[in-house]
């Protein structure tokens, strides 16, 4: 047999999850002829035949995992030499886009520090459950049978297990990822909107804020290296919007909105949203971003410490707006306020930096047009 694995489909991306098969063993195929469809955390894409032959076995089933070097596909026939089964680096996998997701993220961090004496650690293999779930009932945080077994009859209640998959899975392992490494601080405030003009859109004010933000502190539109303990501060300012899609959370990338004007972002804006919630992002325009804003309060919620994911070191969240007291010209009053959140990566921004683009932020959106 010549085996034929699992490709690199870069971006440093660990595995994929097949979808579809579109041959089956017996087939005889050509050379590009499209195989097996694969979601990664950043898009569907089909991987094509590296060369024409028979099929002698397909591993795996619609729903598996499928990691990077592992047999995707057999060949009859037998291998040239003992490395011609390994075909990374060496086949161009199809660019057709399907449905995208959000940038992945390494696989999440295991558990460490349960307490739980072999005995029980065995029960709880026996009856599926995962430790770090368990409530501990023990002394000095140990867990014991009963806390397994109580745990076994509320998932047994719950019913099977719902496994994440494409755009969910990746942004479980994208939040890990972020608790996992960065050191976040949030602060936030209220801009006063109250001599808005009536019309005024919401998005491309809080986009004009940002930039606005980004000019006073462009400390904030960066990348953080982990492993090197730097940054790197990036003059054009890529914007990754959160989007609230039915499969989950997506951040496709309005870029260069510094230099763009409002018309054009009005444009690019509500096209990027469209193709989000359609799942029509080319998995390029899901990647690059420089900072981000969740608009959160077009569905509820005033205050809210987003989470910044890495590399990038700051996220701002818009809560809803609403009336509130104020005073004005030193008598009570009631205003249009919009809150501001900022989420930042302290090891790359100062509290002072962060202040200094927020109140540039709300310096700009208190202007009436």
């Amino acid at each position: 047999m010549k085996i034929f694995k699992l490709p690199d489909l870069g971006e440093g991306l660990q595995e994929a999850e097949i979808v579809q098969w579109h041959v089956k063993t017996g087939d005889t195929i050509t050379v590009d002829q499209p195989m097996v469809s694969v979601e990664t955390a950043k898009a569907i894409v089909d991987i094509p035949a590296p060369y024409d032959g028979t099929i002698e076995r397909l591993y795996g089933n619609p729903g598996d995992i499928a990691h990077i070097g592992a047999p995707l596909v057999a060949f009859e026939g037998e291998s040239a030499d003992a490395g011609a089964g390994t075909v990374v680096g060496q086949v161009e996998v199809g660019q057709k886009v399907a449905r995208t997701a959000p940038m992945g993220a390494a696989p999440a961090p295991t558990a460490a520090g349960i307490k739980a004496i072999p005995a029980v650690r065995a029960l709880a293999r026996k009856l599926d459950v995962d430790l770090a779930m368990v409530t501990p009932t023990g002394t000095d945080g140990m867990i014991t049978g009963g806390d397994v077994q109580r745990a076994a009859r509320i998932l047994s209640d719950a019913g099977p297990i719902e496994l994440l998959r494409g755009v969910r899975r990746a942004m479980a392992q994208n939040m890990m990822l972020a608790n996992a490494e960065v050191a976040s601080a949030t602060i936030m405030d209220d801009a006063d909107i109250h001599g808005w003009a009536g019309g005024e859109k919401v998005m491309l004010r809080l986009i004009r804020a940002i930039v606005a933000g980004c000019k006073a502190e462009p400390s904030l539109n960066a990348w953080y290296d982990s492993r090197r303990i730097g940054r790197w501060v990036v003059k054009k300012i890529d914007l990754g919007i959160a989007v609230d899609a039915a499969d989950g959370l997506l951040v496709p990338v309005l870029r260069n909105v510094g230099e763009r004007g409002a018309e054009d972002l009005g444009t690019g804006l509500a096209n990027l949203i469209r193709d989000a919630r359609a799942r029509r992002v080319p998995p390029e325009e899901l990647r690059g971003h420089t900072i981000t804003l969740s608009n959160f309060g077009t569905i509820a919620g005033r205050y809210a410490s987003p989470v910044v994911v890495p590399p990038t070191v700051a996220i701002v969240g818009a809560g809803r707006i609403r009336d509130a007291v104020v005073v004005a010209a030193g008598a009570p009053a009631v205003h249009r306020v919009l809150p501001l959140s900022l989420t930042f990566d302290h090891r790359a921004v100062s509290g002072g930096e962060a202040g200094r683009f927020l109140g540039a932020m709300m310096a700009d959106l208190e202007q009436p047009q």
